[in-house]
């Protein structure tokens, strides 16, 4: 209960099941909004979140009190990979990131934690954060506007999905900003809920019907009637059912295009470990070790690429829920993960978040965006690096303007582009520029 400050040593009990079931509520929106964007099975999102972090759990001896579910960072790559090469051939680029936080914590195990600040300092590591987003800016403008996220169909007529848009992402401003206890906690779930009852509304009044009649397409081609919420898939789905897990298929171009992203959430890994430690008063760093921390969010994130799910990272918001509830036994989080595998099983779970409207998603998405975004800026603002020396210059405008423009690089079948291109760009300029010598005054 808040107020009540629990251990932070591990005690599983059965009266900490329903604690650990608020946890997930707490991480549900967001858990299930990385699938619903990327074309993922959001039951099998629930599963591999569950069974990530037991395995995280496992490895860190049952120390750290976190939960670990679907990462916002891989969002890009997940759309672009799902796109280019097929779900298959995705979860084996997304199964190799997570081999990269396997190696970094072997390379932290023998060389100390310092080591990943001399290779991937934060002149690389925020500006690869602001590609993540910033490559991802029009697809959440074309699904606020009613299109799809390539633009190339209308899926809503204008109008009514920028007032479906506009809801949520109000409702999740307004509830980020007011929102007092466990409800700032859930700003995203809020928001899904306040643009899934607008669109409900609208189609209820017969808004939707009037704006199609009265709404052109113009241009664009491939004009599909738009129907906002139909609950037919939801009456076919069983309500218990295994998640339809996908196996990883081996491409190349799938792995050498996404590991380089996971640079970037390997950083932060720090920061959240870091963040939880001050929550609970007690260093994580040192036991049970950011090395095995590390490895653990790198084993759960390529087991849940084995499945199909997405890759696994540490949640801030239910981080938030531990300082808010002062309920430190990580034996909670076991609950949370059994109460994550028990929900994927539930078959109509998936089919009502595929009834989600366009437009909701892209006004989220709005807000999303921005902020991995500023998440980059806020990692170069606080590093306190001057970036108007040539060295730092040069590395910040190269991942910039060779990430957001879409660089590409081929050789026969190789390709790489984008995300990937440019965190391998910034990573070989830190590690080729000379070190600008320091000027004395």
């Amino acid at each position: 209960m808040p107020g009540e400050t629990q251990s932070s040593d591990y005690k599983f009990r059965l009266g900490d099941g329903l604690l650990g079931a608020q946890m997930l509520f707490v991480a549900f929106g967001a858990l299930v909004l990385v699938p619903i964007l990327t074309g993922l099975d959001p039951n099998v999102a629930l599963f591999t979140a569950g069974l990530g972090t037991l395995v995280f759990q496992i490895i860190t001896k049952g120390k750290v009190p976190v939960f670990l579910a679907s990462s916002f960072a891989f969002i890009a790559p997940i759309i672009y990979g799902v796109q280019t090469w097929g779900i298959p051939a995705t979860m084996c680029g997304l199964a190799a990131a997570g081999g990269l936080y396997i190696v970094l914590s072997f390379a932290i195990r023998f060389f100390g934690s310092d080591v990943l600040h001399r290779i991937l300092p934060p002149v690389v590591t925020g500006p690869v954060i602001m590609v993540i987003g910033l490559v991802l800016a029009p697809v959440a403008v074309h699904m606020a506007a009613g299109r799809t996220g390539d633009g190339s169909a209308w899926l809503v007529p204008e109008k009514t999905a920028m007032i479906i848009a506009g809801v949520a992402l109000i409702t999740t401003v307004l509830v980020s900003l007011l929102g007092k206890g466990w409800l700032k906690l859930i700003p995203i779930l809020c928001g899904i809920c306040g643009g899934y009852l607008a669109a409900l509304l609208l189609d209820v009044t017969g808004f939707t019907a009037s704006m199609q009649a009265s709404f052109d397409p113009g241009s664009l081609q491939n004009w599909t009637a738009p129907a906002l919420i139909s609950l037919a898939p939801l009456a076919d789905k069983a309500w218990l059912a295994m998640p339809a897990f996908v196996m990883p298929e081996w491409k190349w171009e799938a792995v050498l295009f996404i590991v380089p992203v996971a640079i970037a959430p390997a950083i932060e890994h720090f920061g959240d470990v870091l963040a939880v430690g001050s929550i609970t008063g007690k260093d994580y760093v040192e036991d049970p070790g950011i090395e095995n921390t590390m490895l653990g969010d790198g084993i759960a994130t390529t087991l849940a690429s084995m499945l199909g799910g997405p890759p696994n990272t540490t949640y801030s918001e239910v981080s938030g829920a531990v300082a808010l509830t002062k309920a430190y036994n990580p034996a909670i989080m076991t609950w949370a993960a059994i109460a994550a595998i028990l929900l994927s099983l539930v078959g109509k779970v998936g089919a009502l978040l595929a009834t989600i409207p366009t437009p909701v998603m892209g006004g989220i998405m709005i807000l999303l965006f921005g902020m991995i975004t500023v998440v980059g800026i806020n990692t170069l603002v606080k590093s306190g690096q001057d970036l108007t020396t040539p060295r730092n210059l040069i590395i910040v405008a190269v991942i910039l303007v060779c990430g957001i423009g879409g660089m590409k690089f081929t050789a026969g079948s190789f390709a790489i582009e984008k995300i990937g291109l440019a965190g391998i760009l910034g990573l070989l300029l830190n590690l080729i520029l000379p070190k600008e010598r320091e000027e004395n005054s």
